[in-house]
């Protein structure tokens, strides 16, 4: 089999993520530094993640197996290749023992929202991802179920929230085949921890935390900002470690602040206010007051217009709806194992636009 040089680069390419998560798995840092020091190694692991320029092991798990950290005191004699390298199933090992059967299911949601001046959304989506960190002893074969608008279609379903997903990515383990026929989310996990998919919903989202400010520059004296921000969400929820980060001018000095809750420091390097709130109530509102004086030579540099953007995560909460509606476990020795779900809703690109 004749491979070209353009196949293999683009190969390369298409895998680089795969690659970039193994080199820093085990260099830590992936540096220019770190690839000199361990070319050896290197060399190794590119000769078993590509196979005439296609990809073939990729899990830094299996790899660690049997090419070790020492690059140059590798062990001849170790030569015995993991059961997972000729196996079906190369992102498991065979074996594994676990006193307690468990699975923690992690489904992760960011918002990235743009509004503009005058408040209106101009663009909105939710990015998504379900995270596993399985702790299953022997084989095991799981189906993992959602509230998939296209399965409840399928299956003549029509109760209750459905979510429609794009962009759909699954980790290799996922039968592919198997959720193009039925949309079952059927697999054998990886041990330990992974990220089992990954999805983007296209929706009209409302912020979850709306920010009103006015921000009044009075030249040759003085800044005054008023940032005002409310919960959008169910009160039953709350967000937590909440950071609203107001722009200033690059020339301001002197900060003043009063706040009805949490803390506002000036953050010169980056000529900003960052509002902090440890926890913010679904359905409060809160102010921030912030003055700082101007020198009384003007800067005649031209500024640009930043946003303000806010950070924050909301735990058991998601914004689209999304679901686990049920998690099986299936092993040859029938033993018992607990899934445990947990959400969490986190900001993305969260930017509000402002008039000055």
């Amino acid at each position: 089999m004749i491979v070209t040089t353009d196949h293999y680069i683009l190969s390369l390419k298409f895998n680089i993520v795969c690659i970039v998560q193994v080199f820093t798995e085990y260099f830590k840092e992936l540096e220019e530094e770190s690839i000199q020091d361990n070319f050896v190694v290197v060399y190794e692991l590119l000769d078993e993640l590509m196979d005439f320029g296609f990809p073939q092991t990729t899990d830094s798990k299996i790899l660690q197996e049997y090419i070790t950290q020492e690059g140059a005191k590798l062990e001849v004699g170790k030569s015995k290749v993991p059961t997972t390298v000729t196996n079906a199933v190369s992102w498991r090992s065979e074996g594994i023992k676990y006193k307690k059967n468990e699975v923690f299911i992690d489904v992760i949601e960011s918002i990235n929202v743009l509004v503009n001046a005058n408040g209106s959304v101009m663009s909105s989506d939710i990015v998504g991802s379900i995270k596993l960190k399985t702790m299953l002893s022997g084989m095991p074969e799981l189906r993992l179920g959602l509230n998939d608008r296209v399965l409840f279609g399928l299956t003549g379903r029509d109760k209750g929230k459905t979510v429609v997903m794009e962009d759909v990515k699954f980790h290799q383990c996922v039968r592919l085949s198997r959720f193009d026929s039925d949309r079952t989310i059927s697999f054998i996990p990886p041990d330990g921890e992974s990220e089992l998919m990954s999805y983007r919903i296209n929706t009209h989202v409302k912020p979850l935390i709306w920010i009103e400010s006015v921000i009044e520059k009075f030249s040759h004296s003085r800044v005054e900002i008023m940032v005002k921000a409310k919960g959008q969400f169910k009160k039953q929820s709350v967000a937590n470690n909440v950071e609203v980060r107001v722009p200033v001018p690059s020339d301001a000095d002197s900060p003043k602040f009063k706040t009805s809750t949490g803390q506002a420091k000036y953050v010169p390097e980056k000529n900003m206010v960052v509002w902090t709130i440890k926890s913010f109530p679904g359905g409060k509102e809160f102010l921030m007051r912030a003055h700082f004086g101007l020198p009384s030579v003007e800067n005649n540099e031209l500024e640009g217009k930043p946003p303000v953007t806010v950070k924050f995560e909301i735990p058991y909460f998601t914004v689209s709806g999304i679901q686990v509606r049920y998690m099986k476990i299936i092993e040859k020795s029938g033993y018992q194992a607990l899934p445990w779900v947990r959400y969490i809703t986190q900001s993305g690109d969260y930017q509000l636009r402002t008039n000055v």
